[in-house]
């Protein structure tokens, strides 16, 4: 019998074996869905079908430069241990070695890509939950093909920052700079990358937050709405000092913002820098922990 795509999908999902594989299973299955599992499992491809339940939240973000292509991937696994692991490393190494190469378009583009070994990312996905015996999973991507990137990595992994420059001068001469900056991503977290960035909603909450702020104090309630207004645009500059990476003071020299500094060296250099663009990849963000309760575990071990 013909086998499609969806049963391809749907043995997939109940697995979390590569495509190729599963493919391969269903055939020699003749399209049987149970048997096709069967031989997965026999031959050890399924045997993380349980793994791929559990919350992976560690991990490592990683940033490069590859072939001229910057790319920055956040992969996840379960424990901070295994985020150290050599071999879950070189993965995330790997992973983006393909970004750079294949510039896919999506995460399934990712997951579907060569990984250089015969095998696509996903089977090398599955591979490393086999080998290391944790639920692993490729999560984020992103990728810059023009002008230069700048990779900074934080703590080992923690946070994975790629800057993106637009600049005349060399890669060598704006490296420092975007060092700096990728450095001040990933301690600050900015909001925006420039005022430009800030759009009308946000300005408009920000507005509206300070005007009530001001009308639950009674030494500021009383003065005339166009002394009101004189103050909120004050506290917008503050905003944008707080929020936007380049209107924020630089942190290694606080008498200059970021742009003032970037300026300041593509003036010394006799060039342009200019900063296009930057990601910034903090591992296990917004991804919700397992809590695990103690006394809940003891009494369900009991019978209780």
């Amino acid at each position: 019998m013909a086998i499609t795509a969806k049963d391809v999908q749907t043995l997939r999902e109940m697995t979390g074996v590569g495509m190729m594989d599963c493919k391969k299973a269903l055939t020699e299955a003749e399209g049987n869905m149970d048997k096709a599992v069967e031989l997965l499992r026999e031959k050890g491809l399924a045997a993380s079908q349980k793994k791929a339940g559990r919350i992976a939240a560690e991990g490592m973000a990683y940033a490069g430069v590859i072939d001229g292509v910057g790319a920055v991937v956040e992969v996840n696994a379960e424990t901070d241990f295994v985020g150290k692991n050599e071999k879950f490393v070189d993965f995330v190494k790997g992973v983006a070695a393909v970004v750079a190469k294949e510039k896919p378009a999506d995460l399934d583009a990712l997951m579907a890509a060569p990984y250089g070994n015969g095998r696509t990312v996903q089977e090398e996905q599955q591979e490393m939950v086999l080998v290391i015996g944790e639920n692993i999973k490729v999560r984020r991507f992103a990728f810059f093909t023009e002008g230069v990137s700048v990779p900074y990595i934080h703590a080992g992994g923690k946070i994975g920052v790629l800057v993106n420059l637009e600049t005349s001068l060399s890669a060598e001469q704006v490296n420092e700079v975007g060092k700096d900056m990728a450095m001040q991503i990933a301690a600050l977290n900015p909001r925006f990358l420039d005022k430009s960035q800030v759009s009308q909603d946000v300005l408009d909450e920000e507005k509206k937050i300070m005007l009530v702020q001001m009308e639950n104090d009674p030494k500021m309630a009383a003065k005339p709405e166009k002394v009101k207004e004189g103050i909120v645009q004050g506290k917008l500059g503050k905003f944008y000092k707080e929020n936007c990476l380049l209107q924020q003071e630089f942190v290694k020299d606080n008498s200059m913002s970021v742009e003032q500094y970037a300026a300041k060296v593509a003036k010394e250099l006799g060039g342009t820098i200019k900063l296009k663009d930057a990601v910034r990849f903090e591992k296990g963000e917004g991804i919700e922990k397992k809590q695990e309760n103690f006394a809940e575990e003891i009494a369900k071990q009991l019978g209780k």
